[in-house]
């Protein structure tokens, strides 16, 4: 079975305190971005393609490092992870199959995770499945809202969700499994008619939707999957987490 992978790593640091990308802080001595590529290495995906943005020279000098080859694409505007996505379609219409989209700056979305997502997102038969966890404080996350036979209905972003559905702590990882011809045929159809004027990979569901495409969410076991980091405290605790978990990269 054809698989590809997408890592959106365009994200600045200035939060971090650093002149780098973001996805290039490091957790244990490694960037986070490595974590990543790891975890999509070891689930058995090999051609990767990272969609870099800020900072781009320092994305090329990490993957001339590697060992491995890794696509880049250059995002000059950073317009949302859609926007992203669509810098990639050159990489996507050349390796078709599935393809699993990723952030670069969520080093503990791990191999299990990822393998175990694709095998749902076939056995489904799913166009598109996003990545869920279950979290204690859903707060700044989009919700996973499901219908009585537990598929979903939509994501609902934290700014448009009421009391009801802010209340879910079933979260969207930022982690998509899609079809990749059908992740095609509706990509440019994705619109930044928002407050913020991007565009969001999320909507790719919606368009799929009306189309009565099958859209599916796998819920990880941990929810360590989801986590990030914006500031050096979070980055810190990232490290905490992976030390007390005996997480490594």
């Amino acid at each position: 079975m054809d698989k590809c992978a997408v890592i959106l790593a365009g994200g600045e640091g200035k939060r971090m305190k650093m002149n780098k990308p973001k996805p290039l802080a490091e957790v244990l001595s490694q960037p986070m971005l490595r974590w990543v590529i790891n975890s999509v290495r070891r689930a058995g995906v090999d051609k990767i393609c990272v969609v870099k943005g800020f900072g781009k020279e320092y994305i090329d000098e990490f993957v001339e490092s590697l060992d491995f080859p890794v696509e880049t694409v250059y995002q000059a505007e950073r317009l949302g992870t859609g926007h992203a996505v669509m810098q990639a379609k050159d990489f996507l219409q050349s390796n078709g199959g599935s393809v699993v989209i990723l952030n670069g700056d969520a080093p503990f979305m791990d191999s299990e995770t990822i393998e175990s997502s694709f095998e749902f997102h076939k056995k489904s038969g799913n166009a598109a499945t996003v990545i869920s966890a279950k979290v204690d404080d859903p707060t700044g996350y989009g919700r996973i809202v499901r219908g009585e036979s537990g598929e979903l209905l939509a994501i609902v972003e934290q700014k448009d969700a009421d009391e009801q559905t802010a209340a879910i702590n079933e979260v969207n990882s930022g982690g998509f499994w899609f079809d990749t011809e059908k992740l095609l045929s509706v990509l440019n159809e994705i619109k930044s008619d928002n407050k913020a004027g991007e565009y969001y990979l999320p909507d790719a569901l919606k368009l799929l939707l009306q189309k009565n495409e099958k859209i599916g969410a796998f819920t990880a076991k941990s929810p360590d999957t989801v986590l990030g980091a914006n500031d050096r405290e979070q980055l810190r605790q990232l490290e905490q987490i992976a030390i007390e978990k005996g997480y490594n990269c």
